[in-house]
């Protein structure tokens, strides 16, 4: 295994993870928050839409897909506290447009030159992903980050443990 397949892998299972904790939520559910402070799960999906778009525009500008006009702003840290569910989407979509972003990810790393995954990052990303692998590392297991408050979300509305 290389190291653009291992991306992949932990990509594959991240989506995996995120995929099956949302695959009996309904679209009310998806404003449920884990608990006092944390994000409802509608935010956390397209934070995770959002923040992949821009992470892979900071590693090869033009990759990505267009979101619908104001996704970006709708989950943006001043927007968290909102709990109107007409400002989020349904379930669908956010799966569909993650699906779509997540497929231009991988398609940029398979076009990605393997010896440039050693390559420095953008100044502003060096303190915690210091390669160009590191950030496409971050950009396939960053659903694995918020899995612990979708996991506790499903035990909040009651549903079965999953994995």
């Amino acid at each position: 295994m290389n190291a653009k397949d291992a991306i992949r892998s932990s990509a594959a299972l991240s989506m995996m993870v995120l995929k099956s904790y949302v695959s009996d939520l309904d679209d009310a559910e998806l404003t449920t928050r884990p608990g006092e402070g944390c994000n409802h799960l509608a935010w956390q999906l397209g934070h995770l839409v959002g923040s992949e778009v821009h992470l892979l525009n900071e590693i090869v500008p033009g990759t990505t897909v267009d979101l619908p006009e104001g996704f970006v702003e709708a989950h943006s840290k001043e927007q968290a506290g909102d709990d109107d569910p007409s400002h989020f989407h349904d379930k669908q979509t956010y799966l569909d447009l993650y699906d779509e972003v997540r497929a231009a990810s991988l398609a940029a790393l398979d076009a990605y030159p393997e010896a440039d995954l050693d390559k420095e990052t953008p100044e502003h990303f060096r303190n915690f992903c210091p390669t160009m692998g590191d950030l496409f590392t971050l950009i396939a297991t960053h659903p694995m980050m918020h899995a612990g408050q979708f996991a506790v979300a499903r035990r909040k509305l009651g549903k079965p443990i999953l994995m």
